[in-house]
């Protein structure tokens, strides 16, 4: 049997490459290639960056208003899809087919809808100088270039194409090679909706295509999403023609359950966000400040829950809510965290295997693994895993958890569990976080800006004010009155 070819995105279309290179793509819960992508060559590059210039024309002077009407149905149509898109995303990621249809598609969809109802609203401003006067236009950028990850293919390229499409610019999106099928499952939904071609291309490949797009003159913003050391590359590599970047990258987050928080509500925290789609979420809460007086309960808990209301599995099977690791290197680079955690003196609770479920026995999966009797300096709790590997800390006085929570180079995420609405604002207000939770975790609506502090990140995706950061402002002084000049 063939395996099947997925093609680069170009000017309303699949092109094929001149090179013949190609990735496999395996589905993570199986280990079984499932298809095999076109790597984007010199032609493919060419081709998309001359098609993006010829659509910036017509699609940045199209009004806002029928930008946010193709926009509009765009979401419709991502609606409709949403369990055939889902499914892709399951067989991509490996994740848990409730999660990718309760989630996945449907947030990209709100990000669509959000900022198709936002795209009219830009508006410039206007001064009277006494006699002249100047006004601002909002105008787009031109070409942007849209770097995804593999946790949530289309919900990313959604989150990064939407705003961008909205204030009138183009986009090239190059997705992760191991998850590339949602963005070009977008590409072709944007083109059905109205979107004109060339406006929305798809490049696949590895490293160096989105080294090729970091480089590339002709493009504006770099938009990435990923680990900390490669956006540092982005961004060394980005200055060198001064393009605007949005980062969002890693985080090490902490959770802290204070001792009057709700037990139950507290463990629902910590659960989702480091066994929600596997641990593979740059949010997760992975480091779990408990009070000491309210450990033993809390413990209690959280292990009678890992235990009993975790179901690995093959991702299809709706009963499943716990998937594969991306890959196998994954799963080995995961594993050696564990061994590693277990060497610094961590107390492994429960967990710490592979798994092999008899639906899916050959898939790249790893029990929920939770630690406790942790200590700050032990590298399961300093560096960033993306599995599902939860270490649980105690503390007993709020200045010592604050100061502790914040002594890390990174700050994506942070999240309050107390009944105390004194206390939730006092310390959310002082954790070196940009997207924070109080008694809950994970949500991230279209309408709330997320970002990072300190190494976590640059700029913001989603929100109002992100819309911004796909357009320059451009002064017109208008010379009402006659010209003094001394000359």
């Amino acid at each position: 049997m063939s395996i099947p070819r997925l093609q680069n995105f170009i000017n309303g279309q699949p092109m094929a490459n001149k090179s013949g290179e190609t990735i496999a793509v395996e589905n993570p819960a199986t280990g079984e290639e499932i298809y095999h992508i076109e790597v984007a060559d010199e032609h493919i590059r060419e081709a998309a960056i001359e098609s993006a210039r010829e659509a910036f024309k017509i699609w940045s002077a199209t009004p806002a208003v029928e930008r946010a009407r193709v926009l509009h149905r765009a979401a419709a149509l991502l609606r409709e899809r949403n369990n055939e898109l889902a499914g892709y995303e399951v067989q991509d990621c490996g994740k848990p087919l409730q999660e990718a249809e309760a989630v996945d598609v449907v947030t990209g969809a709100d990000v669509v809808e959000f900022f198709a109802s936002l795209a009219p609203t830009q508006v410039g401003q206007q001064q009277d100088l006494g006699g002249d006067f100047y006004y601002t236009r909002k105008e787009p950028l031109g070409i942007c270039a849209g770097i995804g990850a593999w946790n949530y293919p289309l919900q990313i390229a959604c989150w990064k194409s939407a705003p961008a499409l909205a204030a009138g610019n183009v986009m090239i999106f190059k997705p992760s090679e191991e998850t590339p099928r949602g963005a070009v499952e977008l590409a072709k939904l944007y083109i059905e909706a109205g979107v004109p071609a060339g406006v929305f291309n798809v490049v696949i490949g590895a490293g160096e295509v989105g080294q090729w797009l970091t480089n590339h003159a002709s493009i504006e913003k770099i938009s990435f999403t990923g680990e900390v050391p490669t956006g540092k590359k982005v961004v060394e590599s980005a200055a060198s023609t001064l393009k605007d970047v949005t980062m969002e990258l890693g985080g090490k987050s902490p959770l802290l359950v204070f001792e009057d928080a709700d037990i139950s509500q507290a463990v629902s925290a910590a659960m989702l966000g480091n066994f929600f789609t596997q641990g593979e979420v740059c949010t997760n809460c992975t480091r779990v400040f408990v009070h000491e007086s309210i450990m033993e309960a809390f413990m209690d808990e959280l292990v009678r829950r890992t235990q009993n209301n975790i179901v690995a599995g093959d991702p299809m099977n709706p009963d499943v809510n716990f998937g594969a690791m991306i890959s196998k290197k994954h799963q080995e680079l995961v594993m050696s965290y564990i061994e590693k955690g277990k060497q610094e003196g961590a107390r492994l609770v429960t967990g710490g295997t592979t798994l092999s479920p008899d639906d899916a026995p050959d898939g790249y999966f790893i029990a929920p693994t939770i630690f406790a009797d942790c200590t700050d300096d032990m590298t399961i709790v300093k560096e960033e895993i993306f599995g599902p590997v939860m270490s649980v800390l105690a503390f007993t006085d709020e200045d010592e958890v604050i100061r502790r929570a914040n002594d890390t180079p990174l700050g994506l995420a942070a999240g309050v569990m107390t009944q105390d609405v004194k206390r939730a604002h006092r310390v959310i207000h002082q954790l070196q976080a940009g997207i924070c939770w109080v008694n809950s975790w994970g949500a991230s609506p279209a309408e709330m800006p997320v970002g990072g502090y300190k190494m976590s990140g640059i700029g913001r995706e989603n929100g109002i004010e992100t819309l911004n950061q796909y357009t320059q402002t451009k002064s017109v002084y208008m010379g009402m009155v006659d010209l003094e000049s001394p000359f």
